[in-house]
């Protein structure tokens, strides 16, 4: 049996594992919190480093990126070197190549036309494949990257712009404490209503779900959320909030969607070659076969 691990700084009332079957090869995937400990995250890779097939890392990044380039994120570097035979993903692989796929879905079934709707991306700098995808499929995008991350209400509207301003910004970014940027530990389960009107002006909220959860206002009346990993719970309270659907860009396993670096770590369990060989194509090709699709909910 395959074991794939998702270590996160998250919270650990989300914990959960499950047994399931992909392409014949049979997964223990599981996701453990450590409540904003990198600590306690360190030494559970380090105990488990050789006994699983892959870890995630989730709560956290490995990388930011600007343009074409990649920036590591020193902490969760620090959190990757802990692992010297397991590999270590954090969802960027997938994300872009999965995410771009899923929004090219929505699309093409006519199941969201995104064509002239407001949609706001909670941040591109993680999931330029989604903004991408989604300037192309006509939607009119505001991006939150300096709303949320750093807490500039500024609403950003051209993937141009972000490309420049993360071009100075992101090598700074990267070497700051990850807490200073993202939610960990308690901060994801507590919320604040700033920035909330920009949830409010929007047809459409997409990006990380602990972003969304954390600014989100009273209600959401009609809204759509595209997102990447929610519970059981998270989903009657986005229904009680009213929101119209719900389109989560992992599939669901045992009544629950795993983060991308999950996905990921699957994916690597699965290839023939070195995680650090795979490309886009690789993945894409491994989609296609376990033919992964987006888990799709109406939720009022």
């Amino acid at each position: 049996m395959k074991h794939v691990m998702s270590v996160s700084l998250g919270s650990s009332k989300r914990n959960h594992s499950v047994k399931v079957n992909i392409l014949g090869e049979d997964f223990l995937i599981e996701r453990v919190g450590t409540d904003g400990d990198k600590q306690k995250a360190a030494e559970i890779i380090r105990q488990y480093d050789g006994k699983v097939s892959a870890f995630g890392l989730g709560g956290i990044d490995l990388y930011l990126f600007a343009g074409k380039k990649r920036y590591i994120i020193k902490d969760a570097a620090k959190l990757a070197a802990c692992a010297q035979k397991s590999p270590v993903v954090d969802g960027s692989g997938l994300k872009d190549t999965l995410e771009r796929k899923v929004i090219e879905y929505l699309q093409k079934e006519k199941i969201v036309d995104f064509k002239g709707k407001k949609v706001i991306l909670v941040a591109a700098t993680d999931r330029f494949g989604m903004a991408e995808a989604l300037e192309k499929a006509g939607a009119v995008m505001t991006y939150g990257d300096l709303i949320f991350a750093l807490g500039i209400p500024i609403p950003l509207h051209s993937l141009k712009v972000i490309d420049v301003l993360a071009r100075i910004m992101v090598p700074i970014l990267a070497r700051l404490p990850f807490e200073m940027l993202y939610p960990t530990g308690k901060k994801q389960e507590s919320s604040k209503s700033a920035h909330s009107r920009f949830f409010e002006e929007a047809d459409i909220i997409a990006g990380d779900f602990l972003y969304i959860k954390r600014y989100m206002p009273e209600k959401l009346p009609g809204k759509i959320i595209i997102t990447n990993t929610v519970t059981g719970e998270d989903v009657e309270m986005l229904r009680e909030k009213g929101v119209k659907m719900l389109v989560t860009t992992t599939p669901e396993l045992e009544g629950r969607s795993f983060g991308t670096n999950v996905m990921e770590a699957v994916l690597v369990s699965l290839a023939e070659k070195p995680a650090k060989e795979l490309t886009p194509e690789d993945y894409e090709r491994l989609l296609e076969k376990i033919g992964f699709s987006p888990r799709i909910e109406k939720l009022n």
